[in-house]
């Protein structure tokens, strides 16, 4: 099989499916007669072609997908009207101490926010299937780990933790209003009637970890 040829099928299926593919699911594509270096080389030359088109090959955590362009975003989102969830300033607050400083018990979320956390906002992330248990402290009551997971580094277009923007004090200002809009996939009515419902929870004026990079989950909506 040519180069050409097997370039065309791993296009293909990744346009295709509705999922990143990883390396090794695209080998597979070929019963073994291609390796993994080969299908590196054909992704790494897909990406090249489609410079400058209006959608780019992107790797993520849980492989590569296409995926269009954040430039594009405003006139993609007129084909979707609907409104997308709305996250409350003390979910994005949490998701943020998770991401930055994981893996972390509740109890430590709580010191760093300085407020006790609401049951329903680890749900809700869970829920959203952006964090996960991953363990238990040795400690009096073992109490649950948290870390975040490949669905929350997929939707942020990021193929690994290390590639989290970095945490300045100046973005504390990005969250000033009690919730933000994050459109990324537009759920099921009674998702956003559940998510709307969502109280704000106060926030004391001292200083908090917040995550403003969590607006890059609005560039990356629009996949094939």
């Amino acid at each position: 099989m040519s180069s050409t040829d097997a370039s065309s099928i791993v296009e293909a299926a990744l346009i295709c499916s509705g999922q990143p593919l990883s390396v090794k699911t695209l080998q597979s594509l070929f019963d073994g007669s291609v390796d993994a270096d080969a299908i590196r080389q054909l992704l790494r030359g897909l990406q090249a072609n489609w410079q400058g088109r209006g959608v780019e090959l992107v790797e993520v955590a849980s492989g590569w997908r296409f995926q269009s362009k954040p430039a594009l975003r405003p006139y993609l989102d007129k084909l979707f009207p609907e409104k997308p969830p709305r996250y409350s300033r003390a979910v994005l607050e949490t998701l943020a101490i998770i991401a930055y400083r994981q893996p972390v018990t509740r109890g430590d979320m709580e010191d760093i926010r300085g407020v006790t956390i609401n049951s329903a906002i680890i749900k809700q992330l869970e829920d959203r299937g952006w964090i996960e248990v991953i363990g238990h402290r040795d400690t009096v009551g073992r109490p649950a780990l948290f870390a975040t997971t490949r669905q929350f580094l997929d939707d942020l277009g990021l193929a690994s933790l290390d590639q989290l923007p970095a945490l300045e004090a100046a973005f504390t200002e990005a969250l000033a209003e009690p919730s933000m809009v994050l459109p990324l996939e537009y759920p099921e009515p009674q998702q956003v009637a559940a998510t709307d419902a969502q109280p704000t929870e106060h926030v004391p004026d001292s200083p908090t970890l917040f995550a403003p990079e969590m607006d890059l989950l609005t560039d990356n909506k629009h996949g094939l």
